[in-house]
């Protein structure tokens, strides 16, 4: 999408991600962007956080991505965003397998877990804005024989999130029910990121 008339900044943001959700998300609002991958460890990075919990652990990764590429791009305003999934207080991370995204999903089928979505935006070396949103999600209970053809389906996708689904595609059908922003769900709260960019004056009021 070209940019509106609404967008004031200079230049297009900088999005710390190449997921395909959270561009889908800033080009269906006007916002111009250009995605690049923040070159970190994820897994390095959260394995010593995960006892101060998810909100704080996906703060962190968050801001860690905007820092990285804002500072490779100090001239440029950097958007990062990280998002945990708790159940029953333990974290999950991305499947590295199909094995393990089957695993994850054994663990959530009947039960309610939280997504903790957080976005950062940064300048050269200084985070100017952060939050973390959360949102509470139940999968319907299902059984081997789904799960089996549910990633017979999306393959390698259910490796790209937490959980081993994308909400927006056939992960749908994991639910019974969902509570909280659908931003927040897909990994990008917008609602906050879009009052910053106002505030910041690159997003007219």
């Amino acid at each position: 999408m070209a940019p509106t008339g609404l967008w004031r900044g200079k230049t297009p943001i900088l999005l710390a991600s190449k997921s395909a959700a959270r561009r889908a998300l800033l080009t269906a609002a006007g916002i111009p962007f250009e995605s690049i991958a923040a070159e970190i460890d994820e897994r390095a990075l959260e394995t010593p956080l995960r006892k101060e919990g998810p909100s704080a652990t996906g703060k962190h990764l968050a801001r860690a991505k905007a820092l990285a590429v804002a500072a490779a791009n100090p001239d440029r305003l950097v958007v990062g965003a990280d998002q945990v999934l708790a159940l029953d207080g333990v974290m999950f991370a991305k499947p590295r397998d199909l094995s393990e995204a089957k695993a994850q999903l054994q663990r959530l089928s009947g039960r309610s877990h939280t997504l903790h979505s957080a976005v950062a935006v940064a300048r050269a070396e200084r985070v100017l804005f952060e939050t973390v949103e959360s949102a509470t999600l139940t999968c319907r209970a299902f059984g081997a024989e789904f799960i089996e053809r549910y990633l017979a389906d999306v393959g390698e996708q259910a490796l790209l999130s937490v959980g081993g689904y994308q909400i927006e595609a056939f992960g749908i059908q994991l639910f019974e029910r969902v509570e909280g922003d659908h931003t927040t769900i897909l990994g990008l709260p917008l609602l906050p990121l879009l009052a910053f960019l106002r505030q910041e004056g690159s997003l007219a009021g």
